[in-house]
């Protein structure tokens, strides 16, 4: 199953908070391998930086069936068995948590990735808060970097902090 959300955060950001126009061909796409808190390999993401935002296109493996919150958070540590070196949740423009709450989102909230029976799962989106463009207020690639983070729960889209989304289960350094 692909999921898209092109534009379903938009009418929550303000102008300031969108990506911003940018050179699509001067920022090289950006490949994140997201592991287990055993080391297994559960998936790999592909970053790539649009006009409108970054395109998430993600690919999992051996996850339990169900929905499962996928964030971007703000430090570039994936440190086992809980990945809480990852830190919170990308914000850098002080939102609150959720695409349902009238003060969110944060930057790194993202769409429920559902993974199927056989522990498989895609996803794949346009997320317009954030860019890989350095040296921008919202860029991935600040002076801490970023990770990817799998949840063992549905993002419920609005309690704070974290959506109600559970355990971290699988983390991914976002990186050159």
């Amino acid at each position: 199953m692909v999921m898209s959300l092109a534009g379903c955060t938009t009418e929550n950001s303000t102008p300031k908070e969108k990506a911003e126009h940018v050179n699509e061909a001067t920022v090289a796409p950006v490949q994140v391998e997201i592991k287990s808190a055993k080391g297994d390999r559960v998936g790999e993401a592909t970053l790539t930086q649009e006009q409108n935002g970054v395109r998430i296109k993600l690919l999992v493996q051996g996850l339990t069936p169900g929905k499962h919150g996928i964030h971007v958070h703000e430090i570039g540590k994936c440190l086992a068995p809980d990945f809480q070196s990852a830190g919170g949740h990308f914000n850098p423009f002080k939102r609150e948590h959720g695409f349902n709450n009238p003060k969110g989102p944060h930057s790194g909230d993202l769409m429920n990735v559902d993974v199927r029976a056989d522990g498989k799962g895609e996803y794949e989106t346009i997320a317009p808060l954030f860019t890989l463009e350095e040296g921008k207020e919202n860029s991935l690639f600040d002076l801490d970097g970023s990770s990817l983070v799998i949840h063992a729960a549905a993002d419920d889209y609005t309690s704070n902090p974290a959506g109600n989304s559970g355990d971290r289960i699988a983390c991914g350094v976002i990186q050159k």
